[in-house]
Protein backbone atom coordinates (compact mmCIF):
# COMPACT_ATOMS: atom_id res chain seq x y z
CA UNK A 1 0.00 0.00 0.00
CA UNK A 2 1.25 3.60 -0.97
CA UNK A 3 2.27 5.94 1.69
CA UNK A 4 -0.17 8.99 0.99
CA UNK A 5 0.70 12.39 0.16
CA UNK A 6 2.46 14.28 3.97
CA UNK A 7 4.36 16.78 5.37
CA UNK A 8 7.18 15.80 7.60
CA UNK A 9 9.91 17.58 9.52
CA UNK A 10 12.23 16.15 8.00
CA UNK A 11 10.90 15.90 4.27
CA UNK A 12 11.87 13.84 1.73
CA UNK A 13 10.55 12.41 -1.09
CA UNK A 14 7.35 12.87 -2.02
CA UNK A 15 5.68 9.61 -0.33
CA UNK A 16 4.83 7.11 -2.13
CA UNK A 17 5.88 3.44 -2.88
CA UNK A 18 9.68 4.28 -3.24
CA UNK A 19 10.35 5.89 0.20
CA UNK A 20 12.66 3.83 2.63
CA UNK A 21 10.18 2.78 5.41
CA UNK A 22 13.36 2.89 8.02
CA UNK A 23 13.12 6.49 8.01
CA UNK A 24 9.46 6.81 8.40
CA UNK A 25 9.25 4.56 11.29
CA UNK A 26 12.42 6.38 12.89
CA UNK A 27 10.38 9.54 12.12
CA UNK A 28 7.34 8.49 13.55
CA UNK A 29 9.28 7.10 17.09
CA UNK A 30 11.26 10.49 17.64
CA UNK A 31 7.98 12.94 17.16
CA UNK A 32 6.51 10.52 20.13
CA UNK A 33 9.69 11.68 21.84
CA UNK A 34 9.14 15.17 21.17
CA UNK A 35 5.56 15.09 22.58
CA UNK A 36 6.93 12.62 25.45
CA UNK A 37 9.22 15.21 26.25
CA UNK A 38 7.36 18.21 26.26
CA UNK A 39 4.93 16.56 28.65
CA UNK A 40 7.92 15.90 30.83
CA UNK A 41 9.20 19.44 31.15
CA UNK A 42 6.81 20.96 33.38
CA UNK A 43 7.48 18.07 35.51
CA UNK A 44 11.38 17.97 35.47
CA UNK A 45 11.39 18.38 39.37
CA UNK A 46 8.89 16.49 40.29
CA UNK A 47 11.21 13.62 40.44
CA UNK A 48 14.84 12.95 39.74
CA UNK A 49 13.16 9.95 37.32
CA UNK A 50 11.51 12.37 36.00
CA UNK A 51 14.20 14.85 35.16
CA UNK A 52 16.36 11.79 33.92
CA UNK A 53 14.09 10.70 31.45
CA UNK A 54 13.74 14.21 30.07
CA UNK A 55 17.42 14.62 30.34
CA UNK A 56 18.01 11.23 28.40
CA UNK A 57 15.05 11.66 25.56
CA UNK A 58 16.86 15.89 24.92
CA UNK A 59 20.21 14.17 24.77
CA UNK A 60 19.30 12.63 21.18
CA UNK A 61 16.10 13.04 19.66
CA UNK A 62 16.40 16.68 18.29
CA UNK A 63 20.37 16.29 16.99
CA UNK A 64 18.59 13.22 15.07
CA UNK A 65 15.61 15.20 13.80
CA UNK A 66 17.97 17.73 12.49
CA UNK A 67 20.27 15.21 10.86
CA UNK A 68 17.32 13.66 9.35
CA UNK A 69 16.38 17.20 7.91
CA UNK A 70 19.85 17.58 6.23
CA UNK A 71 20.18 13.80 5.10
CA UNK A 72 16.29 14.95 3.41
CA UNK A 73 17.97 18.03 2.35
CA UNK A 74 20.87 16.82 0.20
CA UNK A 75 19.07 17.75 -3.16
CA UNK A 76 17.99 21.60 -2.28
CA UNK A 77 19.79 23.63 -4.61
CA UNK A 78 18.17 26.71 -3.94
CA UNK A 79 15.92 26.01 -7.32
CA UNK A 80 13.17 28.21 -7.39
CA UNK A 81 10.34 25.96 -7.39
CA UNK A 82 12.07 24.87 -4.16
CA UNK A 83 12.48 28.02 -2.78
CA UNK A 84 8.49 28.03 -3.39
CA UNK A 85 8.22 24.53 -1.43
CA UNK A 86 9.98 25.98 1.54
CA UNK A 87 7.67 28.93 1.85
CA UNK A 88 4.63 27.02 1.65
CA UNK A 89 5.39 24.06 3.83
CA UNK A 90 7.60 25.81 6.41
CA UNK A 91 7.50 29.55 6.35
CA UNK A 92 3.26 29.58 6.03
CA UNK A 93 2.92 27.12 8.56
CA UNK A 94 5.32 28.86 10.77
CA UNK A 95 3.98 32.21 10.66
CA UNK A 96 0.11 30.55 10.86
CA UNK A 97 1.33 28.60 14.27
CA UNK A 98 3.14 31.50 15.44
CA UNK A 99 0.05 33.29 15.19
CA UNK A 100 -2.27 30.51 17.13
CA UNK A 101 0.20 30.00 19.50
CA UNK A 102 0.35 33.80 20.49
CA UNK A 103 -3.46 33.64 20.66
CA UNK A 104 -3.28 30.63 22.81
CA UNK A 105 -0.72 32.44 25.52
CA UNK A 106 -3.33 35.12 25.52
CA UNK A 107 -6.57 32.64 26.48
CA UNK A 108 -4.48 30.68 28.78
CA UNK A 109 -2.25 32.55 30.35
CA UNK A 110 -3.67 36.52 29.38
CA UNK A 111 -0.68 37.33 27.57
CA UNK A 112 -1.27 40.96 25.61
CA UNK A 113 -2.06 39.34 22.38
CA UNK A 114 0.84 40.13 19.83
CA UNK A 115 2.48 38.31 16.66
CA UNK A 116 6.37 38.48 16.80
CA UNK A 117 7.47 36.21 13.62
CA UNK A 118 11.36 37.77 14.92
CA UNK A 119 11.14 35.88 18.21
CA UNK A 120 9.38 32.14 17.83
CA UNK A 121 6.81 30.82 20.61
CA UNK A 122 7.67 27.04 22.51
CA UNK A 123 7.89 24.96 19.49
CA UNK A 124 7.77 26.96 16.39
CA UNK A 125 11.46 27.40 16.96
CA UNK A 126 12.25 24.43 14.49
CA UNK A 127 10.52 25.82 11.48
CA UNK A 128 12.62 28.99 11.90
CA UNK A 129 15.72 26.27 11.94
CA UNK A 130 14.60 24.25 8.86
CA UNK A 131 13.79 27.22 6.97
CA UNK A 132 17.77 28.75 7.50
CA UNK A 133 19.26 25.36 7.18
CA UNK A 134 17.48 24.14 4.17
CA UNK A 135 18.38 28.40 2.27
CA UNK A 136 21.79 27.32 3.62
CA UNK A 137 22.08 23.90 2.10
CA UNK A 138 24.66 25.44 -0.91
CA UNK A 139 26.59 26.77 1.09
CA UNK A 140 27.62 23.56 2.84
CA UNK A 141 28.56 22.24 -0.48
CA UNK A 142 30.90 24.99 -1.29
CA UNK A 143 33.31 24.90 1.50
CA UNK A 144 35.85 22.30 3.06
CA UNK A 145 35.41 20.11 6.42
CA UNK A 146 31.50 21.48 6.56
CA UNK A 147 31.28 19.38 9.65
CA UNK A 148 33.99 20.98 11.19
CA UNK A 149 32.97 24.12 9.90
CA UNK A 150 29.20 23.86 11.53
CA UNK A 151 30.86 22.82 14.93
CA UNK A 152 32.99 25.36 15.71
CA UNK A 153 30.00 27.61 14.39
CA UNK A 154 27.63 26.33 16.96
CA UNK A 155 30.83 26.60 19.50
CA UNK A 156 31.55 29.87 19.45
CA UNK A 157 27.44 30.97 19.29
CA UNK A 158 27.78 29.65 23.06
CA UNK A 159 30.38 31.82 23.75
CA UNK A 160 28.52 35.30 22.49
CA UNK A 161 25.55 36.69 23.25
CA UNK A 162 23.12 35.81 20.31
CA UNK A 163 19.98 37.61 21.39
CA UNK A 164 16.58 36.19 21.12
CA UNK A 165 15.60 36.64 17.23
CA UNK A 166 15.03 33.95 15.18
CA UNK A 167 15.79 31.73 17.88
CA UNK A 168 19.48 31.69 16.87
CA UNK A 169 20.85 30.32 19.44
CA UNK A 170 18.68 27.13 18.77
CA UNK A 171 19.79 27.63 14.99
CA UNK A 172 23.12 27.56 15.20
CA UNK A 173 23.36 25.02 18.27
CA UNK A 174 22.23 22.52 15.98
CA UNK A 175 23.64 23.31 13.00
CA UNK A 176 26.20 20.29 13.28
CA UNK A 177 23.73 18.14 12.97
CA UNK A 178 22.02 19.17 9.56
CA UNK A 179 24.99 19.51 8.61
CA UNK A 180 26.00 15.95 8.75
CA UNK A 181 23.25 14.51 7.38
CA UNK A 182 24.00 16.64 4.42
CA UNK A 183 26.93 14.71 4.22
CA UNK A 184 25.70 11.20 4.97
CA UNK A 185 24.44 8.71 2.43
CA UNK A 186 22.44 5.77 2.44
CA UNK A 187 25.55 3.59 2.74
CA UNK A 188 26.31 5.20 5.83
CA UNK A 189 23.19 4.17 7.69
CA UNK A 190 23.60 0.67 6.48
CA UNK A 191 25.95 -0.58 9.28
CA UNK A 192 22.64 0.34 11.34
CA UNK A 193 20.62 -2.05 9.95
CA UNK A 194 22.63 -5.17 10.97
CA UNK A 195 21.49 -7.62 13.66
CA UNK A 196 24.98 -6.79 15.27
CA UNK A 197 24.18 -3.36 15.26
CA UNK A 198 20.66 -4.19 17.16
CA UNK A 199 22.12 -6.51 19.87
CA UNK A 200 24.64 -3.59 20.68
CA UNK A 201 22.12 -0.35 20.55
CA UNK A 202 20.02 -1.76 23.84
CA UNK A 203 22.19 -1.64 26.00
CA UNK A 204 23.84 1.24 24.85
CA UNK A 205 20.63 3.64 25.39
CA UNK A 206 20.34 1.33 28.88
CA UNK A 207 23.67 2.71 29.64
CA UNK A 208 22.08 6.67 28.46
CA UNK A 209 19.24 6.25 30.60
CA UNK A 210 21.39 5.26 33.37
CA UNK A 211 23.99 7.81 32.83
CA UNK A 212 20.86 10.41 32.56
CA UNK A 213 19.71 9.10 35.70
CA UNK A 214 23.54 9.58 37.88
CA UNK A 215 23.95 12.72 36.10
CA UNK A 216 20.44 14.45 36.53
CA UNK A 217 21.38 16.34 39.85
CA UNK A 218 24.35 18.14 38.02
CA UNK A 219 23.41 18.71 34.56
CA UNK A 220 20.78 21.03 33.77
CA UNK A 221 18.19 21.30 30.45
CA UNK A 222 20.02 24.29 29.42
CA UNK A 223 22.88 22.20 28.27
CA UNK A 224 20.77 20.20 26.13
CA UNK A 225 18.47 23.04 24.82
CA UNK A 226 21.25 25.39 23.02
CA UNK A 227 18.92 28.22 24.32
CA UNK A 228 21.64 29.56 26.71
CA UNK A 229 25.47 30.23 26.47
CA UNK A 230 28.55 29.91 29.12
CA UNK A 231 27.26 32.46 31.11
CA UNK A 232 24.08 31.95 31.47
CA UNK A 233 24.92 28.65 32.43
CA UNK A 234 27.40 30.01 35.51
CA UNK A 235 30.44 28.14 33.86
CA UNK A 236 33.70 28.94 32.17
CA UNK A 237 34.56 29.26 28.52
CA UNK A 238 37.00 26.04 28.88
CA UNK A 239 33.96 23.91 30.66
CA UNK A 240 31.55 25.25 27.94
CA UNK A 241 33.78 23.57 25.36
CA UNK A 242 34.47 20.52 26.53
CA UNK A 243 30.90 19.63 28.02
CA UNK A 244 29.61 20.71 25.05
CA UNK A 245 32.03 18.40 23.06
CA UNK A 246 31.23 15.33 24.86
CA UNK A 247 27.52 16.22 24.91
CA UNK A 248 28.08 16.10 20.82
CA UNK A 249 29.53 12.47 21.07
CA UNK A 250 27.23 11.38 23.66
CA UNK A 251 24.28 12.62 21.39
CA UNK A 252 26.14 10.79 17.91
CA UNK A 253 26.44 7.13 19.95
CA UNK A 254 22.90 7.65 21.11
CA UNK A 255 21.35 8.55 17.97
CA UNK A 256 22.79 5.44 16.42
CA UNK A 257 21.93 3.43 18.85
CA UNK A 258 18.30 4.68 17.98
CA UNK A 259 18.27 3.86 15.02
CA UNK A 260 19.98 0.58 14.91
CA UNK A 261 16.47 -0.53 16.92
CA UNK A 262 14.35 1.02 14.31
CA UNK A 263 12.27 -1.46 12.45
CA UNK A 264 13.79 -1.22 8.82
CA UNK A 265 10.55 -2.90 7.11
CA UNK A 266 6.81 -1.80 7.20
CA UNK A 267 4.67 -1.39 10.05
CA UNK A 268 1.09 -0.08 11.59
CA UNK A 269 2.62 3.75 11.93
CA UNK A 270 5.13 3.56 9.34
CA UNK A 271 2.55 5.58 7.24
CA UNK A 272 2.39 7.84 10.02
CA UNK A 273 5.79 8.97 9.78
CA UNK A 274 5.45 10.31 6.49
CA UNK A 275 3.23 13.31 8.11
CA UNK A 276 4.94 14.04 11.31
CA UNK A 277 5.09 17.82 10.97
CA UNK A 278 0.79 17.78 12.47
CA UNK A 279 1.45 16.42 15.13
CA UNK A 280 4.95 18.27 15.62
CA UNK A 281 2.54 21.74 15.08
CA UNK A 282 -0.37 20.42 17.08
CA UNK A 283 0.55 18.70 20.16
CA UNK A 284 1.98 21.93 21.58
CA UNK A 285 -1.60 23.28 21.73
CA UNK A 286 -2.58 20.29 23.79
CA UNK A 287 0.25 20.42 25.96
CA UNK A 288 0.22 24.01 26.88
CA UNK A 289 -3.28 24.03 27.42
CA UNK A 290 -3.57 21.42 30.08
CA UNK A 291 -0.71 22.50 31.53
CA UNK A 292 -2.54 25.98 31.68
CA UNK A 293 -4.88 24.39 33.97
CA UNK A 294 -2.57 22.96 36.24
CA UNK A 295 -2.90 19.43 34.77
CA UNK A 296 0.73 18.83 35.44
CA UNK A 297 0.97 19.31 38.91
CA UNK A 298 -2.19 17.03 39.62
CA UNK A 299 0.03 14.11 37.37
CA UNK A 300 3.25 15.27 39.69
CA UNK A 301 1.42 15.09 42.80
CA UNK A 302 -0.08 11.71 42.41
CA UNK A 303 3.18 10.19 42.10
CA UNK A 304 5.01 7.70 39.54
CA UNK A 305 1.86 5.68 38.92
CA UNK A 306 -0.10 8.70 37.36
CA UNK A 307 3.44 10.14 35.64
CA UNK A 308 3.48 7.05 33.47
CA UNK A 309 -0.06 6.95 32.29
CA UNK A 310 -0.12 10.42 31.34
CA UNK A 311 3.14 9.63 29.62
CA UNK A 312 1.60 6.70 27.78
CA UNK A 313 -1.30 9.61 26.78
CA UNK A 314 0.77 11.99 25.78
CA UNK A 315 2.39 9.27 23.11
CA UNK A 316 -0.62 8.12 22.10
CA UNK A 317 -1.57 11.46 21.60
CA UNK A 318 0.74 11.24 18.11
CA UNK A 319 -1.84 8.54 16.54
CA UNK A 320 -5.09 10.86 16.35
CA UNK A 321 -2.96 14.07 15.24
CA UNK A 322 -1.59 12.89 12.64
CA UNK A 323 -4.95 11.18 11.31
CA UNK A 324 -6.46 11.39 7.59
CA UNK A 325 -9.44 14.04 8.92
CA UNK A 326 -6.44 16.08 10.79
CA UNK A 327 -4.72 16.07 7.90
CA UNK A 328 -7.27 16.67 5.65
CA UNK A 329 -8.55 20.38 7.75
CA UNK A 330 -5.14 21.28 8.24
CA UNK A 331 -3.33 20.85 4.74
CA UNK A 332 -3.74 23.74 2.90
CA UNK A 333 -2.26 25.32 5.86
CA UNK A 334 0.68 22.33 6.47
CA UNK A 335 1.26 21.81 2.81
CA UNK A 336 -0.33 24.45 1.06
CA UNK A 337 0.54 25.34 -2.73
CA UNK A 338 2.00 28.29 -3.64
CA UNK A 339 -0.43 30.69 -5.70
CA UNK A 340 -0.60 30.17 -9.76
CA UNK A 341 -0.47 33.76 -9.99
CA UNK A 342 2.59 34.83 -8.12
CA UNK A 343 4.75 31.76 -10.44
CA UNK A 344 6.49 33.82 -12.99
CA UNK A 345 5.16 33.46 -16.58
CA UNK A 346 7.76 31.39 -17.93
CA UNK A 347 7.50 28.84 -15.77
CA UNK A 348 3.72 28.64 -15.63
CA UNK A 349 3.86 27.84 -19.33
CA UNK A 350 6.52 25.59 -18.86
CA UNK A 351 4.18 23.37 -16.23
CA UNK A 352 0.45 24.49 -17.01
CA UNK A 353 -0.68 22.19 -14.51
Amino acid sequence: MAVPRGASLAKGRPAGAGRDPFFDNAKFLLIVLVVVGHHWGPMTGAARSVHAGYLFVYAFHMPLFALLCGYFSRGFTGRPEQIRKLITTVLVPYLVFETVYAGMYTLCWGEPFSITPAQPRYLCWFLVALFVWRLSTPLWRAVRWPIVLALLISLAAGLTYTGDSLALAKVLGFLPWFVLGLCLRPAHFRPLRTVAARRCALPVLLGGVAAAYWASPLLGANWLGMEVGYADLGVSPERYLGTRCALFGVAAVLCAAFLALVPTGRTWFTVLGAVTMYPYLLHGLVIKGVESVGFHDLTAAGGHLAIVLTTVCAAALTVPLSSVPVRRVLRPVIEGRFPRPLIPRRERERSPS
